[in-house]
């Protein structure tokens, strides 16, 4: 598959810890460039240093000793296509000895220095069936071959389909089985843009997070709601976002929701729950110093005379300037944490966000049901689960409850087709499913139920009219019996 590369890429150059995509094939990894880093990419090894200074979309070769050397732009003669074809492969026979070359003569044109062009130059030579082939079977051995012996690298610059891709191809699990198609899906029905206040709770690495992040372009603000101790980032990492994106990243535990939401939100309780922490471990510090007084001074009436020793005393000092610096560290460190939780608490007081994306492992119904409450009315929200019966259960609670109106659940289905001339067709693997959405807006709760209301209660023209009926007919009823 072809890659596309924005002109405002190529013109940005790779420098020392920028994050990039290796691509190879259609496979794909993500990793910083590190000064001397080892990387470890389809069974190659090879160092980054050379793509410093070098553009995205460079495509490099691998030479002995692991470094990358940029290749050279391919040209016309340097086609690998066969003149000769046959008509059709009925006659070829699949023996395996087709192939003259054995394995050991591959190897020793691999010591000879021979590159993967050249190779594959020699496997065609030696084959006796590949003159038979069909043009387009011809095509597809050499697309094979070129994929086994070339070791060429293209280097690329990190985005929401990239690595949407790489995780969904590579470590599915880790992002709930999220297919890239579903992600876009999801920033549009999400009405993710620039300027605007969304809040976000996933537990895909981070990838929901920065393909959001990437949307917005460094405005706006972002709240990610996390469970359990912090948030997880490293998909979000991958996308080497500037300084001033992460000034918009808000992060907010999702065990404080229902205090924030009951006006009872206590921004000291984390930090007291740490200096718990630190003075236990300090304590046990304190401890041993203490012990160690204890001792000294029950060894002073032994030896009164003898003096101390300086060696000791400097250490005493070091070790307790140390916990000094520590304990300062540590006070500042819950400071910026009181501060970042205290920011985003403001942000979510106001109930006024502009869009709810949710896309987690656990039961989505009582986390869409807390968090819709921070939204403002006539706004967006998307929830993604891989499964169809969660979403099935949080349908029909909104449809109960209310407060939600254009609700769509929907499935996606992907299908890649192969464009060539006179071979266009549908490629015979598929993915089998990409997971289920649900999608809708937020209406004013209050003005939903006065409307139910009205809806339920029977209309007052009517129900004089019915009135009006029963009293005749009770009046008609009481003349037919006096006579």
């Amino acid at each position: 598959m072809a890659e596309c590369v924005n002109d405002s890429d190529a013109e940005s150059a790779i420098n020392y810890g920028d994050y990039v995509v290796l691509k190879r094939g259609d496979v794909f990894k993500s990793v910083q460039v590190e000064n001397k880093k080892k990387v470890i990419f389809e069974k190659q090894w090879f160092f980054l240093d050379n793509v410093v200074g070098q553009l995205y979309g460079t495509m490099f070769e691998i030479e002995a000793g692991g470094s990358l050397k940029p290749k050279a732009v391919k040209r016309a003669g340097d086609s690998l296509d066969s003149k000769e074809a046959g008509q059709d492969n009925r006659h070829i026979v699949d023996d395996g000895r087709s192939q003259k070359l054995t394995r050991d003569d591959i190897e020793t044109l691999k010591e000879q220095g021979l590159k993967g062009q050249e190779i594959v130059q020699q496997l065609i030579d030696n084959s006796t069936t590949f003159k038979d082939k069909t043009e387009f079977a011809q095509a597809k051995y050499i697309k094979k071959k070129k994929k086994k012996y070339e070791s060429d690298i293209t280097v690329l610059k990190p985005s929401a389909r990239l690595l949407a891709m790489m995780y969904h191809g590579r470590e599915p699990g880790k992002i709930c089985h999220l297919r890239y198609d579903t992600l876009a899906q999801i920033l549009t029905l999400g009405n993710i843009h620039a300027g605007s206040k969304i809040i976000v709770f996933e537990t895909c690495a981070g990838l929901v997070l920065g393909s959001v992040m990437e949307r917005m372009g460094g405005f706006g603000s972002v709240i990610q709601m996390y469970p359990g101790g912090g948030p997880t980032r490293a998909g979000m990492e991958s996308f080497g976002f500037p300084s001033h994106f992460h000034e918009t990243l808000h992060d907010f535990p999702l065990c404080k929701v229902n205090a924030l939401l009951a006006g009872t939100l206590d921004l000291t309780e984390k930090d007291a729950d740490s200096q718990a922490n630190g003075s236990r471990i300090g304590g046990s510090d304190a401890s041993q110093e203490t012990s160690g007084v204890s001792e000294e001074k029950k060894s002073e009436p032994k030896s009164m005379e003898v003096s101390v020793d300086p060696q000791e005393e400097v250490r005493r000092a070091e070790r307790e300037r140390l916990r000094e610096h520590r304990a300062q560290e540590k006070k500042v460190k819950l400071e910026e944490k009181r501060k970042k939780l205290a920011s985003a608490a403001a942000l979510l007081e106001g109930r006024n966000a502009d869009g709810l994306v949710i896309a987690c492992r656990f039961h989505p119904c009582p986390v869409l049901m807390g968090l819709l409450k921070f939204l403002a009315p006539s706004r967006p929200f998307v929830v993604y689960c891989q499964y169809r019966e969660p979403l099935i259960e949080c349908y029909t609670k909104l449809r109960e409850q209310g407060g939600a109106i254009s609700l769509r659940l929907t499935d996606s289905w992907l299908r890649h087709y192969q464009v060539l001339p006179n071979r266009t067709h549908p490629v015979l693997l598929m993915s089998g499913g990409g997971g289920y959405l649900l999608s809708g807006t937020t209406v004013a709760t209050d003005a939903a139920k006065a409307r139910n209301q009205h809806k339920s209660e029977e209309p007052a023209a009517k129900r004089l009219k019915l009135d009006e009926i029963s009293s005749s007919c009770d009046g008609t009823a009481k003349a037919i019996s006096l006579v």
